[in-house]
């Protein structure tokens, strides 16, 4: 599918009783759309920590007996993965675990580092050895290391984050029984906390805590370490107050789950937003309008209230479909949007149809559902996009890889819209993004479209390898 993929998604628990796997389990359920190739929980017992892991969605990975090994566990972390570094391979499923003299503490990721190649580098002149090839071990492993130095669990994650640049939402587990939350100085990526009257939990989206039982509490603030502990919240600091980027955008466009709120915006209501502001700057004359499964359903219905067109479904997603991967041949796998999307003919035969969507990224999949629209009979496709055009790459676990894979820097915009097969096209501006998403607390990030990060990155990015250049000393 030619939708943007980032990286991960988190979840930590701290409880009074032994239900910590199973509530893990369930918040990785609720979490999956944010990576589909592994899943991995963590717990601990006594002065050990026990992990399972593997690649595949949390249901194949997680069985009755598999969970039974975790079992009971009043402390517990889990994550899910879509990998942009390191590989979808079984070596880089997380979480990460560490052992060091005196203990193990495992590490989950949600995001990238643009300095972990360096990081890596100074680690490896010490002796320390690494098997996978993800962020998150090389996190793991300094955490590790400075816990040697320190002797204390939240000074090695504090020293440990400090040294990080790139966009990131941590969770750290300790044999010692506690739990570290972090999230950039940047806040880039999403991170919240939940209470119940079993305990206190973390996640990358609010309907994760809400799918286990937990009353949202609040987010994690950029360059915040929070403690967990024996079920509470047993400290909080800032380590770094110096941020200047922003929360992604694209987790209001499509990342995030529509019943999220994430930094006191609803991502519901910032679709519909865009839905509205796409009408005004991108008028269609139409007789119908339609949203592309899944994020470009609420955008769809905000644009069908400001223009006054009446919101049809236009395509069905057959949810019953898994992930274009395992699909058993070739065939099958080129084919995938037209397994996974079918047109209702009924409703766009013969109409002029303003179809909705959320982004075109390299082009594909949006012109194969525009030709199934116009062979079920549609008389005119006007393509109206609730993101701005891709120009640039992202640094911060977007899988933006390469500029010269997005459309917009290979065609113009009528170069597109025929590529594409549509009758018009149309995007929103920047700045309609950016009211539509009004409601967040933070600064957005918008790099990849105006190819401006809210701080330079290009000390870290410039050389060949796309890593950072310059030396390194943890």
């Amino acid at each position: 599918m030619d939708k943007l993929r980032e990286e991960c998604a988190v979840f930590g628990v701290s409880i009074r009783g032994g239900e910590a796997a199973g509530l893990t389990y369930n918040g990785l359920l609720a979490l999956q759309h944010r990576g589909q190739e592994s899943a991995g929980i963590a717990v601990t017992r006594g002065h050990d920590i026990i992990c399972e892991k593997d690649t595949g969605l949390v249901s194949e990975v997680f069985d009755e007996k598999r969970l039974h090994k975790l079992s009971p566990a009043s402390l517990a972390m889990g994550h899910t993965r879509y990998s942009t570094k390191g590989g979808n391979s079984r070596r880089n499923v997380q979480p990460f675990m560490s052992e060091y003299l005196t203990g193990r503490l495992t590490t989950a990721l949600n995001g990238a580092l643009i300095n972990g190649a360096a990081i890596k580098r100074d680690l490896e002149s010490r002796g320390v050895c690494f098997t996978a090839g993800s962020d998150s071990e090389v996190i793991s492993s300094l955490i590790a290391f400075k816990n040697v130095e320190t002797g204390d669990f939240g000074a090695a994650v504090t020293q440990s984050v400090m040294k990080l640049e790139g966009a990131f939402s941590l969770i750290v587990m300790s044999s010692t029984g506690k739990i570290a939350v972090v999230r950039d100085r940047h806040g880039f990526r999403p991170l919240c906390l939940g209470k119940s009257p079993q305990g206190v939990a973390a996640a990358s989206e609010s309907c994760a805590l809400e799918s286990c039982g937990f009353t949202f509490l609040r987010d994690v603030e950029p360059g915040e370490i929070v403690i967990l502990e024996n079920g509470e919240i047993s400290h909080s600091a800032r380590y770094s107050t110096d941020g200047k980027a922003g929360l992604c955008v694209f987790e209001y466009v499509y990342f995030a789950r529509p019943d999220s709120v994430i930094d006191s915006q609803s991502v519901c209501e910032a679709r519909f937003n865009m839905g509205k502001i796409l009408a005004r700057e991108q008028p269609a004359l139409a007789d119908v309008v339609c949203g592309v499964p899944d994020s470009g359903i609420d955008a769809a219905a905000g644009y069908a209230a400001e223009s006054g067109l009446p919101l049809v479904t236009g395509i069905y997603k057959n949810r019953y479909i898994g992930r274009t991967f395992i699909f058993p041949t070739q065939a099958q796998r080129e084919n995938a949007v037209q397994l996974k999307l079918s047109p209702l003919r009924r409703n766009v035969e013969g109409k002029r149809v303003v179809l909705v969507d959320d982004s075109i990224v390299r082009g594909t999949t949006c012109g194969r559902i525009i030709r199934m629209i116009r062979d079920a009979g549609a008389r005119e496709i006007h393509l109206r996009i609730s993101s701005p055009q891709f120009l640039h790459v992202c640094h911060f676990g977007t899988d933006i890889d390469s500029a010269e894979n997005l459309i917009a820097n290979r065609l113009d915009h009528d170069g597109i819209c025929r590529e594409v097969g549509a009758d018009s096209l149309g995007h929103i501006s920047i700045e309609g993004l950016k009211a539509a998403c009004s409601g967040s607390r933070r600064n957005l990030c918008d790099g990849c479209f105006s190819g401006n990060y809210g701080f330079s990155v290009h000390k870290y990015v410039q050389n060949t390898e796309g890593e950072y250049k310059g030396s390194f000393h943890v």
